[in-house]
């Protein structure tokens, strides 16, 4: 019977988030930045390892720039699995020439350079290496596909939010649990230690931990996660001292029940919808936190692409009639959080028993 009856409120549920337009358009488009963050190097234009092919003649372009680029081959060949190209993108790219013309003679390739108009040999057979390249987001002041980094740098500000929210469930749903369980205490030594962590501004403690990790992409992935369990510690606790209260608890202990699975599979079962609504609103604040650090230079390091590292390297083009090199990150940023909050909303309205 309570099997059917919690069944049925969760397929009530569902139905009621199927209802928000703002809910499925916000799970729809989440799930659209998860492939693109899965399968970047796929997508992306530029393949090479972190989008990282520079061509300094046409730096700063606006979006819609086409050039013809001769592509000359790399003469280190290194064999990488699809896997590895899958995972880090390709190793070798060849060396891209940005050039206005280029003609056949006597047997040569003559190339004029977009970078100072002169020319350039090259074997009659590098022919077949130039093509038209088209940038639909431009390039940023290094000359690099601003699309392309922008794809893999999905990859970063998505993911951190499953780590951090893995590694906040991973530590503050037992905290939690245990203090709300077991009060007396065990509650007053665990709720000082959440307020004395709480106290400290986030952003301080996250760039205290990774300092002292050191600085990179897991490390900043694990500081996050382990400045945000104290929000899922004390909402998980508050709902324990509510749900041990309830009969069924009290009669899995007179039938001897242990305390772990009476937490473990018989409470935290029935309080999964609050711990649904923070996760979400977590993983919001993990993509702020992480696209903070990468803006102060503690983040992802270079050339690693991340959102936050996109726009501290170019805020001050605002300023300078380029505007779109910092604000084509802050949009993917401001929508990518944007879509978590309302979906965590609609999660509250429609796990929402009282509604």
């Amino acid at each position: 019977m309570n099997n059917n009856t919690g069944t049925s409120l969760w397929q009530i549920a569902i139905q009621k988030f199927k209802r928000s337009k703002t809910g499925m358009f916000s799970f729809w488009y989440i799930v659209l930045c998860g492939f693109i963050a899965v399968f970047c190097y796929v997508l992306a234009p530029d393949n090479s390892n972190s989008a990282n092919q520079m061509h300094l003649e046409i730096h700063s372009k606006p979006p819609g720039f086409s050039v013809q680029l001769l592509s000359i081959p790399s003469e280190v060949k290194n064999q990488q699995s699809w896997f590895s190209v899958f995972m880090k993108g390709k190793q070798n790219s060849s060396t891209e020439i940005p050039i206005k013309s280029f003609s056949v003679k006597n047997n040569q390739l003559e190339v004029i350079k977009y970078s100072d108009g002169l020319p350039k040999e090259f074997p009659a057979s590098y022919e077949k290496y130039i093509q038209q390249k088209t940038f639909y987001l431009g390039t940023d002041k290094y000359g690099r596909d601003l699309l392309s980094r922008l794809l893999i740098g999905a990859r970063i500000s998505f993911f951190i939010g499953f780590i951090a929210v893995f590694i906040s469930l991973l530590i503050g749903i037992p905290i939690g649990a245990i203090a709300g369980y077991f009060g007396g205490k065990i509650d007053d030594f665990i709720m000082w230690v959440i307020n004395i962590t709480w106290s400290i501004p986030t952003l301080l403690l996250v760039i205290a931990i990774t300092l002292a990790l050191g600085k990179g992409f897991w490390q900043v992935f694990i500081a996050v996660g382990l400045t945000m369990w104290v929000e899922v510690a004390r909402v998980v606790r508050g709902q324990v001292i509510t749900t041990k209260q309830q009969q069924y608890v009290e009669a899995a202990k007179a039938l001897g029940f242990s305390d772990f699975r009476i937490i473990f599979k018989h409470i935290l079962p029935n309080i999964l919808a609050p711990i649904i609504v923070i996760s979400a609103a977590n993983f919001a604040a993990a993509i702020l936190i992480e696209s903070g650090l990468s803006f102060l230079g503690i983040g992802a390091q270079p050339p690693t692409p991340s959102w936050g590292a996109m726009i501290k390297n170019h805020y001050n083009y605002i300023i300078l009639g380029k505007p779109f090199l910092a604000l084509i990150p802050g949009l993917a940023i401001m929508s990518l959080v944007m879509a978590f909050m309302l979906i965590g909303n609609t999660l509250r309205d429609a796990l929402d028993v009282k509604a």
